[in-house]
């Protein structure tokens, strides 16, 4: 390639590693490689769609270069992450004779990257693995941080490990085949960085709905690398979340909520977060934390760019507080949620039910009439 891509460091120590942005990496993968001193055996793990359109080519890359590929097809979407899929991965691993210098390669969006990187921290007690990110959820955000894990049926990422890849390669051009429905379900995790640290990026956003929309390159590579500057600033300062990584949470408790309520089914991860963080707005707002025009703000960006920013009709109020009681960031009993004060600044708040039950409640005269 003639351009060298965009750097971006995790700074961890021992765990540091290089986000990278560029278009067309994934035809370059092996150059990336090569400096990390990583044995041959190379498990890609992705779907069957994600497969045909990068899979092939990437393998055949692999394969000149010296490397030997095995691939690990993974049904789409939140299906495939559970425990019984994780068990599967290992299960292949092993009879494919796996070794700890052995890396993995997780070619997909958020679900990919955080079973494989679960995987990979079970695998031999370690293994290596890298986030090739497809989808703009995982490109912005999951790819980042270590997170890993796969989901129980009573609530999200409930069973994981926190766990750094060995190197984030992210292709902006991949962005152009996604499905748009799941574009728009990226920009959610975009909005979010702008309410919880940047208020010129947030303004950004407001001014460039249209730029955005239409995937002009330019506009898609600094959303990328600013919302990826963000996310390792934070991680190097709190790489565990024991404190202020937990800002990241924003939108996710009632978000997470939503998607084990429509069973992972109904609605994609970043569509839950855009009501998610409408939503605790509002309850920021009802606490007396922040004023009406941030949460006015807020959702005339996410209706803007096409996501749902309204509570589902069906859900009733103990189901939604049954729900979130199941989320992981539930502390001695008591629900934590990332609360907006204003643009570009959050805190994190217990919730009481009785309080939040009349949130509830208010919201839906002030909808009946």
């Amino acid at each position: 390639m003639t351009n060298q891509p965009s750097s971006v460091r995790v700074s961890l120590g021992k765990r540091s590693y290089d986000i990278l942005i560029q278009e067309d990496l994934i035809a370059n993968v092996a150059q990336y490689l090569a400096p990390l001193k990583l044995s041959r055996q190379v498990g890609i793990i992705s779907n069957a769609r994600l497969h045909r359109l990068y899979g092939t080519v990437l393998v055949r890359h692999l394969r000149k270069h010296g490397y030997e590929p095995h691939v690990i097809i993974l049904p789409d979407g939140e299906q495939a992450k559970t425990l019984r899929w994780a068990s599967k991965i290992l299960d292949e691993l092993v009879a494919q004779r796996f070794e700890r210098r052995s890396v993995l390669l997780a070619l997909g969006g958020g679900v990919i990257g955080d079973i494989t990187g679960f995987v990979a921290s079970m695998y031999l007690r370690g293994i290596p693995f890298i986030q090739i990110a497809t989808s703009l959820v995982a490109q912005v955000d999951s790819s980042v941080g270590g997170k890993t894990g796969v989901n129980h049926a009573r609530g999200k990422n409930l069973i994981g490990a926190f766990y750094q890849p060995a190197l984030v390669l992210i292709d902006t051009a991949v962005l152009l085949t996604l499905p748009k429905r799941e574009w728009l379900a990226g920009l959610a995790e975009v909005i979010k960085y702008g309410v919880i640290a940047d208020a010129k990026f947030f303004a950004y956003l407001e001014q460039q709905t249209h730029d955005i929309l239409t995937m002009q390159p330019e506009a898609v590579r600094y959303l990328v690398k600013r919302c990826c500057e963000i996310k390792a600033s934070v991680v190097r300062k709190d790489e565990r979340e024991s404190g202020l990584r937990q800002i990241l949470n924003y939108g996710h408790t009632v978000g997470h909520a939503l998607e084990a309520l429509g069973k992972y089914r109904k609605w994609i991860h970043g569509e839950a977060v855009a009501m998610g963080m409408v939503l605790e707005a509002e309850i920021s707002h009802a606490l007396g934390y922040c004023s009406a025009e941030i949460v006015e703000r807020q959702q005339h960006l996410v209706q803007r760019v096409g996501l749902p920013t309204g509570l589902p009709s069906v859900t009733t109020f103990s189901q939604l507080w049954s729900a979130m009681l199941h989320d992981k960031k539930v502390v001695c009993g008591a629900i934590h949620c990332v609360l907006p004060s204003q643009i570009g600044k959050v805190t994190v708040q217990p919730l009481e039910r009785r309080v939040v039950k009349q949130w509830f409640q208010k919201r839906g005269r002030q909808q009946a009439t």
